[in-house]
């Protein structure tokens, strides 16, 4: 799989994917708060696995979509900040 070029949060998805629908109601049929939903949507917390099979239960996605674009997003930004020295760690021979 090709590396994505700066994927969105998976809340600025969701956002557009609950256009319709208030804040306060979503949190409530996902059976959330609504600050929680809120932090989401706002990219300020990322999806976790409980929340993305809430969110695959009510919108009738695959279960673990949502948290694998959660990973995409997430890796992204950790290999534009990694900068540690890392060395390689040499296999050990079968006695």
């Amino acid at each position: 799989m090709a590396a994505m070029h700066n994927p969105p949060h998976p809340g600025e998805v969701l956002r557009e994917w609950l256009a319709d629908i208030t804040v306060t109601e979503a949190a409530e049929r996902l059976g959330v708060t609504r600050v929680a939903l809120s932090r989401v949507l706002n990219g300020s917390a990322g999806i976790s696995a409980e929340m993305d099979l809430r969110l695959a239960k009510a919108l009738g996605t695959s279960p673990g979509s949502w948290y694998a674009m959660q990973g995409d997003y997430d890796m992204w930004h950790a290999q534009r900040r990694f900068r540690a020295r890392v060395r390689p760690i040499a296999a050990h021979a079968a006695a």
